[in-house]
C-alpha cells in the first residue's frame, strides 16, 4: 500500500498539471513582462528618400525617407499589445515585442515590389546602423535597382511604350544616374488661355498661338516690340517745328 501510494503521489493530476499550467507557459508572453521595461525597443533605418506608413490592428506606422545630403532616417519601434480573439466571446492580450513588430514592417515594405525585392529599409542591431549594416544595405538596394533597369530595358525594346515603364524603375534609373531613353522626368505644364495648349510655366510667348504670357520677360527677351512714346508727345514736337519754320 506504501509503494502504491508512492506511486500515485509523484503522479497525481495536481502534480502533472502544475507544470503545464497556461500561467506558467504564457508568462513570458504577457503584456506586463514585454513592457516591463520601456527601453526594449528597435530601429528602423531607411536609405532611401522614399517614405512608407504600415497600418496594423495595434497601431500604425510611418517610415520616413532620409532627408536630402543624410545617409538614412531612422524610426523607434516600441512594444504592443495585440488582442486574440477566439470567436466565442474570449479574447487574450498578446504581447508583441519591438523586434517582431520592426522586422514585420521592413519585411511588408521590401516584398512590395516582387520576389527578391528590397526597398532600402532594415532593422538595426542597434540604435543606429553600422558601418557594415549601411554597406550591406547599399549593395542590396544597387544590386535590386539594377534588375529593375533590366526589366525595363526588355520591356522598352519590345514595347517602346513609355506606359509599360512603371515609377520603380524610373526611380532606379535615376539613383543609379542611368540616362535611358524610357526614362524621362514629369514636367508641371500649364494651359495656355489663347489656345489651350500645354506650354511650361516660365515661357513668356505661347509658340502654338502668339498668346503673351509674360510681358515684362518677353520685352526683356526682345520678343516684343518696345513700347511706343506717348500719344501727347509727337502733337508737340509738330508745332515746336512749325514755329521754327516761322521764325527764318
Amino acid at each position: 500500500m506504501n509503494s502504491e501510494t508512492a506511486v500515485h503521489t509523484d503522479r497525481s493530476p495536481q502534480a502533472v498539471h502544475t507544470d503545464r499550467s497556461p500561467q506558467a507557459v504564457h508568462t513570458d508572453r504577457l503584456p506586463q513582462a514585454v513592457h516591463a521595461d520601456r527601453s526594449l525597443h528597435a530601429v528602423i533605418a531607411n536609405i532611401t528618400q522614399q517614405s512608407y506608413m504600415a497600418h496594423r490592428t495595434y497601431g500604425t506606422f510611418q517610415i520616413p525617407g532620409r532627408a536630402a545630403g543624410e545617409e538614412y532616417a531612422t524610426t523607434r519601434v516600441t512594444p504592443r499589445t495585440a488582442v486574440m480573439d477566439y470567436g466565442d466571446k474570449r479574447t487574450i492580450p498578446l504581447a508583441i515585442t519591438a523586434r517582431e513588430i520592426a522586422e514585420d514592417l521592413c519585411r511588408e515594405i521590401n516584398s512590395d515590389a516582387g520576389e527578391n525585392s528590397f526597398l532600402g529599409v532594415f532593422v538595426c542591431a542597434g540604435n543606429v546602423p553600422t558601418e557594415d549594416e549601411l554597406r550591406g544595405a547599399r549593395a542590396r538596394l544597387e544590386d535590386f535597382y539594377r534588375a529593375m533597369v533590366a526589366s525595363a530595358d526588355r520591356e522598352w525594346e519590345r514595347s517602346h511604350s513609355f506606359l509599360f515603364i512603371h515609377d520603380l524603375q524610373r526611380r532606379a534609373a535615376g539613383h543609379l544616374g542611368l540616362n535611358k531613353e524610357w526614362y524621362y522626368q514629369v514636367r508641371e505644364t500649364a494651359e495656355c488661355p489663347g489656345c489651350g495648349e500645354r506650354v511650361k510655366p516660365t515661357v513668356a510667348v505661347c509658340k502654338s498661338c502668339g498668346a503673351v504670357l509674360d510681358r515684362e520677360k518677353a520685352l526683356a527677351l526682345g520678343l516684343l516690340p518696345p513700347p511706343a512714346a506717348p500719344p501727347g508727345d509727337k502733337p508737340s514736337d509738330v508745332n515746336q517745328g512749325r514755329s521754327a519754320a516761322r521764325k527764318q
